[in-house]
């Protein structure tokens, strides 16, 4: 690593984040499980496969346009257990408090906790709470860990290890929202806007478009360093390559405005509520129309396919008729968006 310290940008989800991990904590904590390095851990105990993933959560604000810390905290963790195949089953959740934080603003954040982990239909079975000194935390921090139940035949989702040429990529919706509805929410931002967090929970529309198919090939939710980043980290040291489509991307008229006046990428802005699919060509209709008869996945689409072409790139077909490479985030766009 070339910096001492740590800094903003080794928490954005992109290229130092990735920079911290392989040269830090996989050089220590390295072994045949950490090594996939999937958005959740592939086990097997007592002959049943078991995903396990932990998450946390320090995201600023506190409650923002369409839901809160609380809320986040059991989306991102559902999702991640989702993404890699696996039906969520039980969540701990652990609270670091900071001193003179209201109570009834706790108690908001843990009502929304119980509500999205009962749509769910996930357990929350374990916790703990730490409580610091004033100006020792930032209000509250919230780490939650998951375990799933995953079937033998989708094992592979979580590599993306049958990924073929002429695959395509479906998104289940516009990109940036959550970022933008932080960004609004922010108190040294006097900026009005209708943009709400796209937070929520995606396993119900994950398990509807897993019964409609046996081809999905990989998932994986588009987070931090969005979906730029998501994409260019599935190609990276891979025989294929990724074109997108950028007329088939659909931010809303107030994310994109926001992204244009504040000079944000929406490819590289964080989502709580979206996730990317490569799929089988032959059901990605299937897949779509499954997808869009759920209203998380209303504008369910395909933005592009798998490529022999440029292997270990991922280029962006723009609507003016170029072509871009998609690279991951460098440094860091916004902070504390998760």
């Amino acid at each position: 690593m070339k910096d001492d310290k740590i800094l903003m940008g080794h928490g954005s989800g992109g290229s130092m984040t990735h920079e911290l991990i392989e040269s830090l904590f996989v050089r220590y904590f390295d072994n045949p499980i950490l090594h996939e390095q999937g958005d959740s851990a592939l086990l097997k105990l007592h002959g049943q496969n078991l995903a396990f993933t932990t998450d946390s959560f320090v995201v600023d604000p506190v409650f923002f346009p369409g839901g809160n810390i609380g809320k986040l905290a059991i989306a991102g963790t559902v999702n991640d257990l989702a993404v890699s195949g696996a039906v969520p089953k039980y969540l701990s959740v652990g609270f670091i408090l900071e001193e003179g934080f209201p109570l009834d603003e706790l108690e908001k954040i843990v009502r929304s906790m119980s509500e999205e982990a009962k749509k769910a239909g996930v357990f929350i079975a374990t916790g703990d709470t730490k409580v610091v000194e004033k100006g020792k935390c930032d209000k509250i921090f919230i780490n939650t860990s998951g375990v799933g139940e995953i079937d033998d035949n989708l094992l592979a989702i979580s590599s993306g290890k049958n990924i073929k040429a002429g695959d395509k990529i479906i998104i289940n919706g516009g990109i940036a929202e959550h970022g933008m509805a932080i960004m609004a929410a922010r108190n040294d931002m006097n900026i009005s806007t209708s943009v709400l967090s796209d937070c929520a929970c995606l396993n119900g529309l994950i398990a509807e478009a897993l019964e409609v198919s046996e081809n999905i090939r990989f998932m994986r939710d588009a987070t931090r360093g969005g979906l730029g980043t998501v994409l260019s980290e599935l190609v990276r040291k891979k025989d294929f390559g990724i074109q997108i489509n950028e007329d088939k991307l659909v931010p809303k008229d107030s994310v994109r405005g926001m992204c244009e006046l504040l000079g944000f990428d929406p490819l590289y802005v964080a989502n709580e509520g979206k996730l990317v699919m490569v799929v089988a060509a032959n059901d990605a209709d299937r897949i779509v129309e499954a997808m869009q008869a759920n209203p998380l996945g209303k504008q369910a689409a395909v933005i592009g396919e798998i490529t022999s072409e440029h292997p270990g790139k991922a280029w962006l077909n723009t609507s003016v008729g170029g072509k871009r490479m998609i690279e991951m985030l460098s440094g860091q766009q916004l902070p504390r968006i998760c």
